[in-house]
């Protein structure tokens, strides 16, 4: 098969399963115990190549250069030792023994100790506002709950020299030891559905320094949030008297287009790019459904995060929704905000929808500490395959 025959077959691949899945969930099958039969009975490898660890979770125990006291962060790092992301490999695969891929979360790139491989700190509010486009994309937009003030997670400069260094260091660390980066969650890319196009473009340009930080690295997708407000605008009473919501449908105008120019630059890289259910504008799975086909690209599709959700029907109506759209890579999360956390049902509904890719690691809180509660998503993920 040519490329153009392979994107046909997995467009129309995510096309059955829209029609097929729906059906399903309609019946309450998508939402049980149902296996995947496209995988058969798995082999005890054939499972730990279907999970990847996560650096979200054990984010506390990473080396920062900040240094404000924390007795829940200096509680993890005593236990647990510190690291940093080239240490990852090898915790990976000491805690999660089978498991090589690895799910890395942007904020924690780089050597801390060496400033030329990071974007200046965000200007303090009424200051100057910095002026490069990467600069400016690093900076603005944070009303999606992406922080404010300061450096903001996820201010690693992939394009500088000093970066690409540090990233040809990792991709040699994972060769000797065998793991392989498997996704890239990315907080960097910013501003990516809002109306300002300079603030739009300049955080497209910073997701495709990503996407050629992840050729670098071997990943095979990259989350990108969409940005804009972190709650979605109200519908308003039209002139016929119905509701009507402008202000949504421009946002995923934006989004759309913005993700077109992505996707078509990933498949040059080889690196797909993902949308989350990350609040805003994509804490609704239909706005996912949306964006994705009307991007039309196989180098775009959800990785869906299963507990991270605005309320509890959404939890497994959600995920059904948005698996026949995800191939690549989810969240295995397990978060205390809600009553249960069913991360086997989970686990079932994907498999349910012929997923084959990687359960990444993230536990979010709980009972346990960080690194216990990733050993614990391990156990439950295992269980369920």
């Amino acid at each position: 098969m040519n490329k153009r025959e392979i994107n046909d077959a997995i467009l129309n691949r995510r096309g059955f399963f829209k029609t097929t899945g729906a059906g399903l969930a309609t019946a309450g099958l998508a939402l049980g115990d149902q296996a995947n039969p496209a995988a058969g009975v798995l082999t005890e490898k054939e499972k730990l190549d279907r999970i990847a660890s996560n650096t979200w979770p054990i984010r506390d125990i990473f080396k920062t250069s900040g240094t404000r006291p924390n007795a829940q962060i200096d509680a993890m790092k005593k236990k647990y030792g510190e690291i940093t992301m080239l240490d990852f490999p090898d915790f990976t695969k000491s805690t999660f023994p089978g498991v090589y891929h690895m799910d890395l979360f942007s904020g924690l790139f780089g050597d801390v100790t060496d400033p030329s491989m990071f974007l200046p700190p965000a200007a303090p509010s009424g200051a100057a506002a910095a002026t490069t486009p990467a600069a400016t994309a690093a900076g603005a937009g944070r009303g999606a709950g992406q922080g404010s003030g300061g450096p903001r997670l996820g201010d690693f400069d992939p394009s500088s020299a000093s970066g690409k260094k540090w990233l040809e260091k990792m991709a040699n660390k994972m060769a000797v030891t065998g793991t392989r980066c498997q996704h890239i969650s990315n907080n960097a890319p910013t501003n990516i559905c809002v109306d300002d196009v300079a603030l739009r473009k300049a955080g497209i340009q910073v997701a495709k320094n990503w996407l050629d930080a992840g050729a670098i690295l071997g990943a095979k997708s990259m989350r990108v949030n969409s940005g804009g407000p972190r709650f979605l605008p109200e519908p308003i009473q039209g002139s016929d008297g119905y509701p009507k919501n402008d202000a949504l449908a421009k946002l995923l105008t934006n989004c759309i287009e913005s993700f077109k120019e992505m996707a078509d630059y990933g498949g040059k890289a080889g690196v797909k790019v993902t949308l989350e259910n990350h609040w805003g504008l994509t804490a609704n799975p239909i706005n996912i459904q949306i964006i994705v086909d009307e991007v039309h690209n196989p180098y775009c599709e959800a990785s869906p995060d299963f507990f991270n959700w605005e309320h509890d029907y959404l939890c497994y109506h959600g995920l059904a929704a948005l698996a026949p759209y995800a191939h690549t890579n989810v969240h295995a999360k397990y978060w205390n905000r809600w009553a249960t956390c069913d991360v086997q049902r989970c686990v079932r509904i994907m498999e349910g929808a012929r997923f084959t890719g990687t359960y990444a690691l993230e536990y979010e809180d709980g009972p346990w500490d960080r690194v216990e509660g990733a050993k614990y998503l391990y156990k439950e993920v295992l269980a369920a395959l």
